[in-house]
């Protein structure tokens, strides 16, 4: 069980600042904002290549929700980064978008 589904199981605590029947945000416990909050699926997907065609609802409401949750934090611009992979950073294989916003950013990323 990944750490994102016990999260989503309430076996950990975390800062939830949203949910719906399809996925659960919380605010990142490493933030690299001043806002940083991770919309996670409640569907495992362990990473973004692995997605497959069934998954395409989850994924569309994952990206919706996302919007969702910036607008309710009051961000109008903010970045939406996907890890895919070890060496990019991706640390829980449990397929997931950090919401990054509240400072400028520069480009590119990294």
């Amino acid at each position: 069980m990944t750490l994102f589904e016990k999260i989503i199981a309430r076996q950990i605590p975390a800062d939830i600042v949203y949910e719906d029947a399809h996925t659960i945000a919380f605010r990142d416990i490493n933030p690299q904002a001043p806002t940083h909050v991770l919309v996670v699926p409640r569907q495992v997907i362990p990473r973004l290549d692995l997605a497959e065609e069934a998954d395409v609802e989850v994924l569309g409401r994952t990206m919706l929700a996302a919007g969702k949750v910036a607008r309710q934090l009051g961000l109008t611009g903010y970045r939406v980064v996907i890890n895919n992979g070890e060496e990019v950073g991706q640390t829980v294989f449990h397929l997931h978008l950090h919401i990054l916003g509240g400072r400028r950013m520069g480009w590119p990323p990294g």
